[in-house]
């Protein structure tokens, strides 16, 4: 695995900058014959793209539009390399040209400059979150596979910006605004929103990512455990600063007795493990929480120096989420649903399953 490729069997590879020509990317390892086209893949870019975070949205507008470049015909896939295409047509590049010299708090300018002693100062090059319209992208492709499996992925916003959601309808959120499992609790962060966004700061919250329809046995021992992938997946999106599997850090609080998933003649009674035992898939929903960090690019006086390493003061201009909520859940579906397209082929290769 490379920095720019994500997969083993199942592979994605992105390129693309938020303000050059566009993104794009390559998906080799998708068997033949699986339906696919350019709309399927659309929905889900749709739900990421510039303006669906309500009142929490950049000003930015980009329609996102995929182009499919190969590895397609008739609808389905032929079992090659399928490239993939998505034009940037709404940048301002002159709005980070007053600050090219300065490291913004929070991103990863100081980083990459130590790293590669140059940088793309126009929205973070690589590092910006629209980087992640080629991991949606690539990530639709792995569900369109999952789908014929029976496999299906949601994400689901359960807090924003401290305020918790009841999960009482994962699969309507996904039409609901915020993605929300509570059409009660949407008020709450709505007024939430507002106050900070005239406050001119931002916020974070946790999305929690659900699998379901799996098979018993995914996941490899030690080393390629599936709880291991999907932390590592879920934590290569910019924004992630924690993951949890199941019930997560609240085990440490607990006693076995608590924690343990009992079972009877029917299977499990609980699910504390998410869907995950010894590395490995139980059967039951895989169920994984990302907890993200709040947009660093805020409209306040921040401290910092420039690349002389001189004090100064920062504003950070441009267009910028109030959160990167909910444009992010689409980016996180899609890790999911890569990690599991990648171990379920390799299962496969490996001649565990049919």
């Amino acid at each position: 695995m490379s920095g720019n490729t994500f997969g083993n069997v199942f592979r994605l590879t992105t390129f693309g900058e938020s303000h050059g020509p566009g993104l794009g990317g390559v998906v080799d390892g998708c068997p033949a014959g699986i339906p696919l086209d350019e709309s399927m893949i659309q929905l889900e870019l749709d739900k990421r793209k510039p303006g669906q975070g309500g009142l929490a949205s950049t000003t930015r507008k980009e329609p996102d539009q995929i182009k499919i470049l190969s590895g397609v015909f008739e609808g389905k896939t032929t079992g090659t390399s399928i490239g993939f295409y998505i034009e940037n047509t709404n940048q301002r590049s002159h709005d980070y040209s007053k600050i090219k010299d300065v490291f913004r708090p929070g991103h990863a300018d100081f980083t990459y400059n130590a790293k590669y002693g140059f940088r793309d100062y126009r929205g973070g090059g690589r590092s910006s979150g629209r980087e992640t319209v080629s991991r949606v992208a690539g990530g639709a492709i792995a569900q369109e596979l999952l789908r014929t499996e029976g496999i299906s992925i949601y994400a689901y916003t359960v807090e924003y910006g401290g305020i918790k959601a009841e999960i009482k309808d994962y699969e309507g959120a996904q039409d609901r605004p915020y993605f929300s499992p509570d059409p009660d609790i949407i008020p709450a962060w709505e007024k939430h929103i507002t106050e900070v966004r005239d406050e001119e700061d931002t916020l974070g919250g946790v999305v929690e990512i659900r699998a379901t329809g799996l098979p018993v046995g995914l996941g490899e021992p030690v080393f390629g455990k599936f709880d291991g992938r999907i932390a590592q997946a879920l934590m290569c999106v910019g924004a992630v600063k924690g993951v949890e599997i199941g019930s997560g850090c609240e085990a440490a609080r607990s006693r076995g007795s608590l924690n343990n998933d009992n079972l009877d003649e029917n299977g499990f009674l609980s699910n504390n493990a998410g869907g995950i035992l010894g590395g490995i898939s139980s059967g039951q929903d895989v169920i994984a929480r990302a907890y993200v960090k709040p947009i660093p690019s805020i409209l306040q006086e921040q401290q910092t120096v420039t690349t002389k390493g001189e004090p100064t003061f920062i504003m950070v201009g441009g267009r910028h989420d109030i959160s990167a909520i909910p444009r992010i859940n689409p980016v996180l579906k899609s890790m999911m649903a890569l990690t599991i397209a990648d171990l379920l082929l390799l299962d496969r290769r490996l001649g565990v399953r049919d």
